[in-house]
């Protein structure tokens, strides 16, 4: 199964990059997220390797991510008209799935963030969700984007939603 799902943000790519890829900020946009800790690596680099732990209702996600590219490396000085590229994989029970992030400028303080997503599964009960339910991938990655958006235009954090 893929699918590709995009957003604008009214913010500079540089900003844009940054807080992507900044770990301290994912816990305010990344709804359902209980763990993400790198086993070996610094996160965010190629070849670091993390635990995801994942809640999403009464179903936990558990799986190994595997940053796989990284471009530029530095996010501090980008040049204009660069693409940002953020690419892993996440291995879980009866799941493999890649991400492919690319960030272009989509004009003067906007950025177009464009995920490619890729789902295979092994096993008959996720076979099954992936031929009965492909709409719910697509709509919780596009959940993701849009409170990454709120979160990096408006500062919202998805755990004030969920207690209030």
């Amino acid at each position: 199964m893929k699918y590709t799902v995009s957003i604008e943000i009214a913010l500079p790519l540089e900003k844009v990059a940054q807080l992507l890829a900044d770990p301290a900020h994912l816990p305010m946009w990344l709804r359902g997220l209980v763990l993400h800790e790198p086993l070996h690596g610094t996160h965010g680099h190629v070849g670091t390797k993390s635990r995801v732990v994942l809640q999403t209702g009464q179903q936990q996600f558990e799986g190994t991510e595997t940053v796989t590219r990284r471009e530029p490396e530095d996010l501090s000085a980008i040049p204009s008209g660069s693409i940002v590229h953020f690419e892993r994989e996440i291995v879980g029970k009866g799941m493999w799935s890649a991400a492919r992030e690319r960030l272009t400028e989509a004009g003067p303080e906007k950025t177009l963030w464009t995920s490619e997503n890729e789902y295979r599964f092994s096993g008959v009960l996720m076979r099954l969700v992936g031929l009965l339910m492909p709409g719910a991938f697509r709509k919780q990655s596009l959940q993701h984007m849009q409170d990454f958006k709120a979160f990096a235009e408006q500062g919202k954090d998805v755990r004030e939603e969920a207690e209030g």
